[in-house]
């Protein structure tokens, strides 16, 4: 399967919680972190619903 590498670019000071808790179920808990992850509906889902705040690349 495809592997993307997630990287948090922006704060969540302000931010809904529920955007706050997506971050930290895809992995990520500050800012300039990475994480990877296969590609799956669930994680496309959670990317989408938090794509302002991170920067996503394929490997």
């Amino acid at each position: 399967m495809a592997k993307i590498r997630i990287t948090q670019t922006k704060s969540t000071i302000k931010r809904p919680i529920r955007q706050r808790l997506t971050l930290l179920a895809l992995g990520l808990k500050k800012i300039n972190r990475s994480v990877e992850h296969e590609v799956s509906p669930s994680i496309m889902g959670m990317v989408r619903a938090v794509e302002h705040l991170i920067h996503v690349e394929q490997i």
